[in-house]
């Protein structure tokens, strides 16, 4: 079961996609942009920007340290270098890189990691970022986001372009439930309130938002009014969204596809802890590597269900 059905949520496309065919529509109006690609263009969808601009798509082979280095250059001379890989090849394997040639010199190069999460399935452990968001959020300058939908992607996609400095952009591998409509609002480092509710928040991201939107459904059965909030920024965090959920309802629950160390849930806690302190709960991968398997399989072993979210609001409320 897709999250999101239980609510009657459509399944619309994978992020992935949508940013690939955001980039390209953005290739007229910013002449700047070029993409940078470590030979995975067909599963990042760069290819899509790289065959309709085909003298502004570098392809640097499977060299995820040079790959960075290169985008690095590139931003130094004015142009707008959208580097991508798998999440797991860019923040792991080219740490080191981004942090001196992209966030400590703060170059406008905008990251993108896909196959995010233990979502992709059968590709197995060694190709998922689990820890992708810690590491980004670890650097100075880096604003760090992590999209719900198509439409949110697309808007996360035109957004970053428009931000003068380092971004890192999390998407995912699967078709995921349609959360957005069109001419939603989105901004850089302000959550959106999916769901209004006053007894409980659920705090979520990436594809556990529509998980978020089912455990809600679930809980309302039940007599519980749960908010749900998109934290589709990390880094900045909407601090003032944290506060006032926290506030008006006592209690928060963090949703995430993401070791339990250094996501979402470590920074929506330093805002709570430091201001509003209030019952927490957290649904994330845990503290340990996945396997491979369907994703769905996967999912479910894991606990990264709207079943999971609903316990995990019971231990708050």
């Amino acid at each position: 079961m897709y999250l999101g059905e239980i609510s009657g949520l459509k399944i619309g496309q994978a992020t992935r996609d949508a940013f690939g065919d955001a980039l390209k529509d953005l290739g007229d109006k910013h002449p700047e942009i070029v993409t940078v690609d470590g030979d995975v263009g067909n599963s990042t969808r760069t290819e899509v920007f790289a065959k309709a601009f085909p003298e502004r798509g570098f392809n640097v082979g499977i060299a995820e340290s040079n790959m960075v280095s290169v985008a690095g250059g590139l931003a130094s001379t004015g142009h707008i270098p959208v580097v991508a890989s798998f999440a797991a090849f860019l923040l792991c394997n080219a740490y080191d890189q981004i942090r001196m040639s992209i966030a400590f010199p703060g170059m406008n190069v905008k990251m993108v990691g896909t196959h995010a999460g233990i979502s992709i399935g059968e590709d197995g452990p060694s190709q998922m970022g689990i820890e992708d968001v810690s590491l980004a959020c670890s650097l100075p300058g880096v604003v760090v986001m992590v999209t719900a939908d198509a439409v949110s992607t697309k808007a996360a996609t035109a957004a970053m372009v428009e931000h003068n400095g380092p971004v890192y952009l999390r998407l995912g591998r699967p078709n995921v439930a349609e959360i957005y409509s069109e001419g939603d609002t989105f901004e850089i480092g302000k959550a959106n309130t999916i769901r209004e509710g006053d007894d409980v928040t659920i705090i979520a991201n990436g594809l556990m938002v529509a998980g978020a939107v089912d455990a809600a459904t679930k809980l309302a059965e039940e007599g519980i009014s749960a908010r749900v909030i998109d934290m589709h920024t990390v880094k900045p965090i909407d601090v003032d969204a944290i506060q006032k959920a926290a506030r008006e309802t006592g209690a928060i629950v963090v949703a995430e596809e993401h070791l339990a160390h250094g996501g979402l849930g470590s920074a929506v806690s330093m805002v709570v802890s430091q201001s509003t302190p209030v019952p927490m709960a957290y649904v994330n991968v845990g503290d340990c590597f996945a396997e491979s398997g369907d994703p769905q399989g996967l999912l479910d072993k894991y606990g990264l269900t709207a079943d999971a979210i609903v316990e995990a609001v019971k231990k708050v409320k």
